[in-house]
C-alpha cells in the first residue's frame, strides 16, 4: 500500500523529514558501500559490573566517561572507559524506581529519568559525580507514564511519555532541566486508543536540528516529527509516517537512530514484538529519500536499541536474542557474536557499550580493528 503524505503549512511530511530541503535529490549519484571485515565472530567483552539490576539506560559521553541506569534506583558510571564501574548513591526516595533513561554531560553531571505510573516517573540530577542528587521534576499526571528523555545540548531537552487523554505527553526544558514546560494540548494527538511509546532503551526519541522525532507502537506503529520553537510551549506535529514494523499491543517501533549525508537524512527504526523476541518479521525499517523500506534480511528477532556507529561505518541493533549489524543503511542485517548467553540479553546501546539484564555491561573492545 503506498504511503500517503499529509501537507501541513508549507511542507509535506516528506519535506519535513528532510528539514524542508527540496524533495528532489541528485540522481545518478553513485552510492558506495564500504565493505568491512567479517564481524560474525566479534562479540562484546563483558565488563565487571557492580550491579545485579536490569540495566535499561546507557550513555557514553566520551573521553572514557559513560553512565548506566536501571531498576531499584541503580545508577553506575565509569571514568576509565570501562576498566572499572562505580555504583552511585541512590537518589533520595528512588530505591524502588526504574531508571530507564540516563543523559550525561561529563564525569560529574548527569540526569536520570524513572518510568512508572504517576509520580513514579521522575527526573533527578547530579552535579558532583553522583555523590548527591536533586529531584528536578515529578510527573504531574496521575495516569501518566514517562518513556524517554533526550537533550540536544546542556540546556535544551525533551521528555516524552504515553498519552494522557488523546495526546502524547511531551515536556521540554531550555534551562538544563530546572524547569519544564508542557507542550500545548493541541500538539501531538494519538492515532489509536492503544498507541503508546515503549520505554525499552531511552531511544524511541531523537532530537536533531530543532526537531524531535519519536516512534510508537501498541495500537499503532508510527513515526512523528515535531518542530521545537522557543516562541511557544510546543508546536503541532508537522509529519506522521508509518514504518513497516510489527503491529500489536506489545509490538511496534522501540528505537530510532539517524545519520546525515549532507542534507540527506537517513532514519533506521527497530522493534518487533517483545513478547515474541525471536520473531523476525517487522523488526527493522529504513527511511530515506522520502519513504520507508522494510529490511530485506531482518535482525534475528525483536530489537530494543539501534545506533549508527561511524567508527565501523555500520548500524548495530541489540536485543534479548543478540546483536546484528547492517552495512547498507538497515536494509539487510547479519548476526554478530556467538550463541552463548554472554552475547544475549541486551536492552540498550551507546557504542562501544551495551547493557542488559542482571547488571550486564559489554564493551566492543575490537572496534579499532574493524576497518582496513
Amino acid at each position: 500500500m503506498p504511503f500517503k503524505w499529509q501537507r501541513i503549512g508549507t511542507c509535506d511530511a516528506r519535506q519535513v523529514l528532510l528539514n524542508c530541503y527540496p524533495a528532489r535529490m541528485r540522481r545518478g549519484a553513485l552510492l558506495l558501500t564500504v565493505f568491512l571485515p567479517d564481524l560474525l565472530h566479534a562479540q562484546w567483552t563483558m565488563q565487571k559490573s557492580p550491579a545485579v539490576a536490569s540495566l535499561r539506560g546507557i550513555h557514553n559521553v566520551g573521553k572514557g566517561v559513560a553512565w548506566a541506569s536501571g531498576t531499584n534506583g541503580t545508577v553506575l558510571n565509569t571514568r576509565d572507559d570501562g576498566e572499572s564501574w562505580k555504583a552511585c548513591a541512590i537518589p533520595p526516595g528512588a530505591e524502588q524506581l526504574d531508571f530507564r533513561s540516563v543523559q550525561a554531560f561529563d564525569a560529574k553531571t548527569a540526569i536520570v529519568m524513572s518510568s512508572g505510573k504517576g509520580d513514579l516517573s521522575r527526573v533527578y540530577q547530579t552535579t558532583d559525580g553522583c555523590q548527591t542528587w536533586s529531584l528536578l521534576f515529578t510527573n504531574p499526571d496521575p495516569e501518566g507514564f514517562w518513556d524517554a528523555i533526550r537533550f540536544e545540548n546542556r540546556r535544551t531537552g525533551v521528555l516524552i511519555g504515553d498519552p494522557v487523554g488523546d495526546f502524547f505527553t511531551i515536556f521540554w526544558t531550555t534551562d538544563g532541566g530546572r524547569t519544564w514546560k508542557r507542550f500545548r494540548e493541541a500538539g501531538v494527538r494519538v492515532t489509536s486508543s492503544k498507541q503508546s511509546i515503549f520505554a525499552a532503551s531511552n531511544s524511541a526519541l531523537l532530537i536533531d536540528a530543532g526537531r524531535l522525532y519519536f516512534v510508537t507502537g501498541g495500537g499503532a506503529t508510527a513515526l512523528f516529527a515535531v518542530v521545537l520553537d522557543a516562541r511557544c510551549t510546543g508546536c503541532q506535529p508537522i509529519a506522521a509516517t508509518h514504518p513497516p514494523l510489527a503491529t500489536g499491543e506489545t509490538a511496534g517501533g522501540f528505537s530510532l537512530a539517524m545519520r546525515r549525508e549532507g542534507k540527506r537524512l537517513i532514519l533506521v527504526a527497530v522493534g518487533g514484538d517483545y513478547k515474541v523476541p525471536e520473531a523476525r518479521d517487522g523488526t527493522a525499517a529504513t527511511w530515506t529519500d522520502g519513504h520507508w523500506t522494510a529490511s530485506g534480511v531482518s535482525p534475528g528477532g525483536y530489537r530494543s536499541a539501534v545506533a549508527y556507529v561511524p567508527e565501523i561505518q555500520a548500524w548495530l541493533a541489540v536485543g534479548p536474542t543478540g546483536t546484528d549489524r547492517s552495512q547498507d543503511e538497515g536494509r539487510n542485517w547479519r548476526a554478530v557474536g556467538s550463541e552463548s548467553s554472554e552475547d544475549k540479553g541486551w536492552n540498550a546501546l551507546s557504542f562501544p557499550f551495551v547493557v542488559g539484564v542482571n547488571g550486564k555491561i559489554g564493551k566492543w573492545e575490537n572496534r579499532k580493528r574493524l576497518r582496513q
